[in-house]
This record gives structure tokens, sequence and C-alpha cells, in this order.
């Protein structure tokens, strides 16, 4: 995994085919060699566009490492079913990464697990991960994989920025102690770190798109966050949006953070942002 992630979920949603290989070609040539994707990034769209980079650009065989994600329920036959169409919509032999997309109780039957274990075995898919999972949920599917004798998860992707974190310095230990490397997503909160969306959500924004995002930043403590975010900002000069990649891009424990983004210029903010460590002004922008 490259340190910053390229994640594809603007791709034929919020951006078309065009931009999106402009960001793919623009990632490549930087080094960022890790994309993230999934069968629910517009309805399969972010897939079929990866697919059409890979297949047009031909990257040398272990150039890039690309995931994707499944949606719940958990059943064997669906677990088959959409890796065989995301297969399909990649247009690769073998899924790198393959995610879990949330947690769901189906994620903890053995008869769920088993098939996963199965599209590793055969060669369908490298290596597994889990997505939006906390400490405990995860556990308890180690444990079940563990019992059964199957493939464990190796990778754990969570939602972690300034104002929303889910990768706690004890979920950290938990994931170290097993070997899973942790990716985190959303490094700008999906804009709202920015602080575009103080006066209402924007027009056309990932809050306009998808309403749910709402709920899960705008509350006390992520406002509260967002408040010191602007102070630090102001005192010191630079933008909220550097500062906020900053943090996020230096978290120990990390392997890899996803930036997403609709145009090539958002790449190059969270490079800059990762050339950018000053652990004391990191401690003071994640005090709470």
């Amino acid at each position: 995994m490259s340190s910053i992630g390229l994640g594809c979920v603007t791709f034929g949603r919020e951006i078309d085919g065009a931009s999106a290989f402009a960001m793919l070609d623009h990632a490549f040539a930087k080094g960022i060699v890790f994309f993230d994707t999934a069968a629910a990034y517009g309805d399969g769209a972010s897939e079929c566009i990866v697919g059409k980079w890979l297949a047009s650009r031909r990257p040398a065989p272990g150039a890039v490492t690309v995931a994707t994600k499944i949606r719940p329920p958990y059943e064997p036959a669906r677990i088959l079913e959409a890796t065989a169409q995301s297969l399909q919509r990649l247009g690769v032999a073998a899924i790198d990464l393959l995610y879990l997309h949330r947690w769901d109780a189906t994620a903890e039957s053995p008869e769920a697990l088993a098939a996963l274990d199965a599209l590793v075995q055969t060669g369908k898919v490298r290596a597994l991960g889990a997505s939006n999972f906390n400490r405990a949920q995860l556990a308890t599917a180690l444990a079940l994989q563990e019992r059964h004798g199957f493939g464990q998860f190796r990778v754990v992707q969570n939602n972690h920025n300034l104002a929303v974190r889910d990768v706690s310095a004890d979920f950290r230990q938990f994931c170290a102690e097993r070997e899973i490397a942790i990716v985190t997503y959303s490094p700008l909160g999906a804009g709202f770190l920015t602080g575009k969306h103080q006066r209402g959500v924007e027009a056309g924004s990932r809050f306009d798109v998808i309403p749910g995002h709402q709920g899960v930043y705008f509350h006390e403590a992520a406002w509260r966050r967002l408040a010191r975010l602007e102070a630090v900002a102001v005192r010191t000069g630079l933008t909220q949006t550097h500062l906020a990649l900053a943090w996020a891009l230096h978290q120990p424990g990390v392997a890899s953070v996803l930036v997403g983004g609709r145009t090539t210029a958002h790449l190059e903010q969270a490079l800059a942002a990762l050339a950018f460590d000053e652990p004391e002004l990191f401690a003071e922008l994640g005090a709470d």
C-alpha cells in the first residue's frame, strides 16, 4: 500500500470517466498505487471506470493494488455472485483486497466466512478486509475465522479524521497485535472540515448527494473540533484543508489514508500535507 490511497467513490457519481482517468493517471505518476473502490459506488460505475483504466494503461503485474467492497447481507451465494460481478466490472482475474463494506450480523456466520475463505483458496481474492467494523465486531469475526481454520481479515478500513474518529488507540493496538493493517478514509470529513457547510449544506456536495452523511458529522463534538481547527488555521496562517489532511496522514499505526476528490488538485493537496509533519501542532488539533 502507498501511504496515500486513491479513494474512487466520486467516480461515475460526482465526476465522469475522463475526469476519473485524469485522477488515476496523476495518482499513479505520483506514486499512489493503492486504489479503493466498491460495488456500491455509483452502483458499480466506479469499478467499471477503474477496470477500464486498468485495461487501457496496463500497469505491470503487482504495480497497483485494487481494493473493492461487497455489500450485506453476507450470504454465501450472494458473496460469490457479488465477487463475480466485481471481477467482471474490474476486468481482473483476482481482486487484490476484498472488504465486507460494513458490519452486518451475517458477517458472523461461519458459512459466510467459509465462502470468503474459498475465494482466497481458489485465487479469486488475494486478501480479505473488513470496513466499518468496531473492535468488538472485528474481534468476533477474527475469532470465528480462527476457530474454523479460515483465512483471516488482514486489513480494516474505518472513518478517521479530526471530526469523527473510528480508530482509537485501543483499536490500533488490537490491530497491531494481530498484524492487521489499518486504512482510514475521509480525512476532510467529506468536506465538513473545510467549514463550507456551516451556513447550510452546499449544493452538489457529498452531504447533498448523500444526506445520510449529515448525521455522521452534524453534532456537537464535530462542530467543537471544527472550531478548534479554524482557530489553529487562523493562528498559523495555514488552511483548514492542509491542517486536517496533515493530521490524518500522520496518525500512528495507519498504513494508508484514502484521499478522493474531483480534480488532480485534491491529490496535490494531500501530497503537500504528507510532507508537512508537525507533531506538536497535530497533538493540539487532536486534543479532546
